[in-house]
């Protein structure tokens, strides 16, 4: 399934690509995540705690980026995850796009996303998914506002958010497998600080 989304940073489009290439830094503001290792500067491991229904799954997975193009500020991710019980995966293929907007930037997202095993049940219905994204995006982009607030700081400075190593990971109400695919994709972003849907 394809879908796409949005959201608002409120940076200028350099800093803001700079800011979504520090996975660091914007782990923690992915509802649900957690940032377990940083293979090379463009593949990350993670997991992500999710609530279906009376069910607590906890997917772990790989994200790398590719086709990164600077002079554009868009790149490609793929990323792969699946529950540690057994009980289904996903794969995606997200690419984003950081565009100038209004004296901010907006950050496009593509998703394609193929869910596999007993959890590709909950994934058949589009719509649901698709609102699924967009409440995570949101929560993602409200996050981000906020540490932007508390921690001015430039993109790429020495000084980086460790709340995703200490912070215990809250599951996420809802389809986890989206949120799978967010994480990579927006990669980068995407751990463990507090907002539910």
């Amino acid at each position: 399934m394809e879908f796409d989304n949005s959201f608002d940073v409120p940076l200028p489009p350099d800093e803001t690509w700079a800011l979504l290439r520090d996975i660091e830094r914007i782990a923690p503001c992915m509802p649900g995540a957690k940032l377990t290792d940083i293979l090379d500067e463009d593949t990350f491991k993670g997991e992500v705690a999710v609530r279906l229904g009376p069910v607590s799954l906890t997917f772990k997975g790989q994200a790398h980026f590719e086709d990164i193009d600077d002079a554009e500020r868009k790149a490609r991710v793929k990323a792969d995850g699946k529950d540690a019980k057994g009980r289904g995966g996903a794969n995606a293929v997200v690419e984003f796009q950081v565009e100038p907007a209004a004296g901010q930037s907006t950050v496009l997202i593509h998703t394609n996303l193929m869910l596999s095993g007993p959890v590709a049940q909950y994934g058949r219905g589009v719509g649901m998914v698709q609102d699924l994204a967009a409440q995570l995006i949101g929560q993602f982009a409200e996050n981000l506002k906020a540490d932007l607030v508390a921690s001015p700081a430039a993109p790429g400075a020495t000084e980086t958010v460790v709340e995703a190593e200490t912070a215990p990971v809250k599951p996420v109400s809802g389809f986890s497998l989206m949120f799978r695919v967010f994480w990579n994709a927006i990669v980068r972003l995407f751990g463990g600080r507090s907002a539910t849907p």
